[in-house]
């Protein structure tokens, strides 16, 4: 059993000349559903956001001005989308749908969330693509409601999760890991609880490697008893953004790796995609499809 948050209006919030980055969304469930991998009963439509689990996350002063429309032009230009009441609103649908996979995934292990991985987005701050943070909003409301007690979120787009660091900053219960290219964006980086910079250029065996090293020990010390994965494939050697040099197949080895290592220890996972920016739109799409395969043969 598969659930895999997924609305259309993730991949329409945009005038044309700003919807590169948006196209996977949209092709992604169409390129499942084409090949078998995934059935339509898979996909479901989550619901807006209820404002009191946003407040958990971000300051009342930053979310209401984002409502309202009232950021300053400093703001917007961060956040590098031209506002929108509909970007406001695939936000928020972004955040119920990986909550909504959270509840999933602790019944039956794993949940997708199509978009999301909107890391970058602080307490007060939207930056990068990002306004409100899905997965840490998840993370709060897990914690809230006593449904986790220790928590790891596993990073692995090319950029630094700098707005789930500064979130969690002082929450014990919840432990960031981010792996990225070093000499990348956000130029100005917090301080996760274990961050890997990756020297530019890294491929296949050094990635896996380092990955493997660190994250093993980690699911077994902090022995999280739920798991965030941010599956960014940004990090291939295709991406325009990434400086990193791993391949298609590297990137698979990551999530069979990620996620093996999650079901052998019985821990539920939620995965939200995050980034890839290659300029061939079907590299990004077979990569992010890659991950979904993966779980597929794992938990089937």
């Amino acid at each position: 059993m598969f659930y895999i948050a997924f609305d259309p209006i993730y991949a329409h919030p945009l005038p044309d000349g700003h919807r590169f980055p948006m196209l996977k969304y949209e092709l992604i469930p169409q390129q499942l559903l084409h090949e078998g991998a995934m059935e339509a009963h898979h996909f479901v439509s989550p619901s807006l956001l209820a404002d009191e689990w946003v407040l958990t996350t971000h300051h009342a002063d930053y979310f209401y001005r984002l409502k309202n429309g009232q950021l300053s032009y400093q703001e917007e230009r961060r956040i590098g989308f031209p506002y929108s009441q509909a970007l406001v609103e695939r936000e928020l649908r972004i955040a119920q749908g990986t909550i909504d996979g959270c509840l999933f995934a602790l019944e039956h292990g794993i949940a997708f969330n199509v978009a999301g991985g909107t890391h970058h987005a602080g307490s007060n701050w939207g930056e990068g693509f990002c306004m409100l943070n899905d997965q840490a909003i998840a993370a709060n409301y897990l914690l809230a409601n006593k449904l986790a007690n220790r928590i790891l979120i596993i990073d692995l787009d090319v950029h630094q999760g700098n707005g789930t660091a500064e979130i969690f900053q002082n929450e014990d219960r919840v432990f960031t890991f981010s792996m990225h290219a070093e000499h990348n964006f956000p130029f100005r980086k917090e301080r996760s609880d274990l961050d890997i910079g990756l020297a530019d250029g890294i491929s296949d065996t050094e990635y896996l490697s380092i990955l493997e090293q660190h994250i093993l020990p980690l699911l077994d010390d902090f022995a999280p008893d739920f798991v965030f994965y941010l599956s960014g494939v940004d990090i291939l050697a295709t991406d325009k953004l990434g400086k990193l040099a791993v391949s298609k197949v590297g990137c698979k080895h990551r999530d069979v790796l990620v996620l093996s290592a999650c079901k052998a220890r019985k821990i539920p996972v939620q995965v939200s995609m995050g980034g890839g920016y290659s300029p061939d739109i079907k590299d990004i799409v077979d990569a992010h499809c890659t991950t979904y395969k993966v779980a597929a043969e794992l938990y089937s």
